[in-house]
């Protein structure tokens, strides 16, 4: 058993100094994958900026209708121009997202747990990989319970669901929960995310907290930080600009986009931080000016003012019975 005894507390996290084994590609801590991984983790992180706005609207896994997503196909459309990542579930994707969006999709791959239970850390894997891989995903998301009394189990789930994705060429998105057991402390969220990126999870998902960029540092693979509870929007920008500045490669955003007043607006001031250099007062500015338009302007989806248009390219796969073709 390892011992925990005379464990000095690391410091030495040299935050001013790049990653080193970083090669010619541009998401961190990828340089030894092979081709169709490095292609998922392209398709969710921006080739010119490095970074990623996710949407989260998996919350009905666990909490079923709740305000701001009581209609998926309504909401979903609406935000597809602004945002790079899709994060939910199988039956939300099957059922809300058309098949023709070319966003990266996250796809929610554990469940288990409801808001009727005291203990939401017992998660099952609920969708197995050959269905990630019908679901054309670009990363697979296991919620990860550290320091709870259902760590094991979802530790479990997360190295099987690495195992998995790395046989088949998917990255795994490892998530730390937090909850009435876990600290919100950088020492907690130092031990959580470098866990998770030691067991092999490609993109780690957390909270932003004080040292966030020794966190940071000490973490081989890209973290994304989660929006977590309703923020006012200038204080939400503030908590993205904080979170890019200090080196976080994007935002997975939920109850701060789809409880704002005007979702799409706030999408598109996230991605202003995200991939334009944006301070958070310059993207509340931006916030107030788009909120106030019927129609408001598109965010080009590339840093540099292209529009998001459909890439004239796509994936085929030959099977034993033919082929797929997935377009990118």
């Amino acid at each position: 058993m390892a011992d925990k005894d005379g464990n000095k507390i690391a410091k030495d996290y040299h935050v001013e100094v790049p990653f080193a084994n970083q090669g010619g590609f541009h998401v961190k801590g990828s340089n030894s994958l092979d081709w169709g991984m490095k292609k998922h983790l392209a398709n969710i992180f921006d080739p010119k900026s490095g970074n990623t706005v996710m949407f989260a609207f998996d919350h009905g896994y666990f909490m079923g209708s709740t305000a701001g997503l009581e209609r998926l196909d309504l909401l979903i459309p609406e935000l597809l121009p602004y945002v790079d990542v899709l994060m939910g579930t199988r039956g939300a994707l099957r059922t809300c997202v058309p098949p023709e969006c070319r966003k990266a999709i996250a796809l929610r791959t554990t469940s288990g747990s409801s808001m009727l239970n005291d203990d939401l850390s017992h998660e099952v894997i609920a969708v197995d990989i050959e269905d990630s891989i019908r679901m054309n995903a670009d990363c697979m998301a296991v919620q990860t319970f550290v320091g709870a009394d259902g760590q094991l189990s979802s530790l479990d789930n997360l190295s099987r669901t690495i195992n998995a994705g790395l046989r088949y060429g998917i990255p795994t998105m490892g998530v730390v929960a937090v909850g009435k057991q876990m600290e919100r402390t950088d020492r907690f969220f130092k031990l959580a995310t470098r866990l998770l990126a030691e067991l092999g999870a490609n993109i780690i998902k957390t909270y932003y907290c004080e040292n966030f960029e020794e966190i940071v540092s000490a973490c081989p693979v890209p973290i994304v930080v989660a929006g977590g509870k309703k923020l006012p929007e200038d204080e939400a920008l503030t908590l993205a600009y904080r979170s890019i500045s200090e080196g976080a490669r994007g935002l997975d955003m939920g109850r701060n986009i789809f409880q704002s007043e005007h979702p799409a607006a706030m999408a598109q001031a996230v991605g202003k931080i995200v991939h334009h250099g944006f301070t958070d007062k310059q993207a509340f500015e931006f916030y107030r000016e788009a909120s106030h338009q019927k129609n408001p302007r598109l965010l080009p989806a590339e840093p540099g003012g292209k529009k998001n248009a459909a890439k004239p390219y796509a994936l085929i796969l030959f099977l034993d019975r033919g082929f797929r073709c997935f377009p990118y």
